[in-house]
């Protein structure tokens, strides 16, 4: 009975021990490790179909920013020349485009053209007294060597008609004051231009010196851009600058002058830019704007890049670079100007970086890619536009 159960037994155990054997060799740790790592070789697949390029030098303009005010380039003040008469007729009103010598307004000249006659009457009054004198005066000449007269009596004829060439001088001048007066019941513009504002009211009597209306001279405005005392090395005059103002008009300027002296408060000065005429109620611009505008300083090179290969993420600017083993790398980049659809790009890369450009915005660091030339790229974008 022994000898049946042993053998048994022995005989399980054996082929117990030949399957443990074959399980650990199967499932050796090195093994499984290495198949794992072929598997997932095997399996991964690229996260993006991207393009890339490398960074390429451009020539860009060099600008300088500022804001400033829009004024006009002189304000004229037309104010009235006669006292005490009453305004009869005004003729323009605010935002009317006048010229040089037109009449804006007319005062009441009744009173004036009664004081013109009164002084003709006065003119012609001492013309006669001084036609008597001189021939008073001629007569004590000629009896002068007789004796007939004394030579007291003689002086006195020679100095009435002295002075009554004076009384005639005397009347034409009050004459010519009178008619100045005349004049100046008319108010007439002093230069071309655009009348700002109007305080002449029909009826009211206004003295010497009261102003009726202010005028924009010839239509001129021109730009007061503040720029700080170390960017004024920068400017000179003639420089150009592109305005633009808060109704999104935009003109091209010219630096006319900078000023002299810098505010102490704010430590900065006014470039005054000349902006061109515009005239009429649909001018770009008006005096009071509030404008932005870019002074062109000129061009220098820079190292772009398009701007779909910018990816902005929390406020910084990243690109990503293309590494050999087809994976990308997240690089920060400090961006600068703007040319078209490039961007400048100031550190961070260098102009032998091979970044990507399409699909730059959903790609993570790490990332498996497949790189495309990009004219293919191209070519398969256009290819079903044209079957369409």
């Amino acid at each position: 009975m022994k000898k049946l159960t042993l053998k048994p037994m022995a005989f399980a155990l054996a082929a117990l021990c030949v399957m443990l054997g074959a399980g650990v060799a199967l499932y050796s740790p090195s093994s499984t490790a290495a198949d794992d790592a072929k598997d997932k070789n095997a399996t991964q697949k690229p996260a993006l179909t991207v393009t890339t390029a490398k960074p390429q030098t451009a020539s860009l303009p060099i600008k300088l920013k500022a804001n400033g005010n829009v004024a006009a380039w002189q304000e004229a003040v037309i104010g009235s020349e006669s006292n005490g008469l009453r305004l009869t007729d005004v003729r323009v009103n605010v935002g009317d485009v006048v010229r040089a010598g037109q009449v804006l307004a007319v005062f009441s000249n009744d009173t004036v053209n009664a004081d013109v006659a009164q002084t003709k009457a006065a003119v012609l009054e001492a013309q006669a007294n001084a036609a008597e004198a001189a021939a008073n005066a001629q007569r004590a000449r000629s009896l002068q060597s007789t004796g007939a007269i004394s030579a007291q009596q003689i002086s006195q004829y020679l100095t009435a008609e002295q002075t009554a060439n004076a009384r005639i001088a005397s009347a034409k001048a009050q004459l010519a004051s009178q008619q100045l007066r005349l004049k100046y019941t008319q108010v007439v513009a002093p230069d071309s231009g655009i009348i700002s504002s109007r305080s002449a009211t029909v009826g009211s009597v206004v003295g010497a010196g009261t102003e009726l209306f202010r005028m924009i001279r010839q239509g001129r405005l021109e730009w007061r851009a503040e720029v700080t005392a170390t960017e004024l090395l920068n400017l000179k005059p003639g420089t150009l600058a592109q305005v633009k103002a808060a109704n999104g008009s935009v003109l091209t300027g010219k630096v006319r002058m900078i000023a002299p002296t810098v505010d102490p408060q704010t430590r900065s000065a006014l470039v005054y830019v000349d902006l061109p005429a515009g005239t009429g109620s649909n001018a770009p611009f008006k005096a009071g704007m509030y404008a932005s505008g870019e002074f062109e300083l000129g061009t220098s090179g820079a190292l772009t890049v398009p701007q779909q290969a910018i990816a902005v993420r929390d406020g910084f600017s990243y690109v990503f670079r293309l590494n050999p083993d087809q994976r990308v790398s997240q690089i920060k980049v400090q961006a600068g100007r703007r040319l078209s659809d490039r961007i400048e790009i100031l550190g961070g890369i260098t102009a032998d970086t091979t970044i990507v450009v399409s699909g730059a915005g959903f790609l993570n660091d790490g990332d498996l890619v497949r790189n495309v030339p990009a004219p293919a790229a191209a070519k398969a974008a256009v290819a079903p536009a044209a079957k369409k």
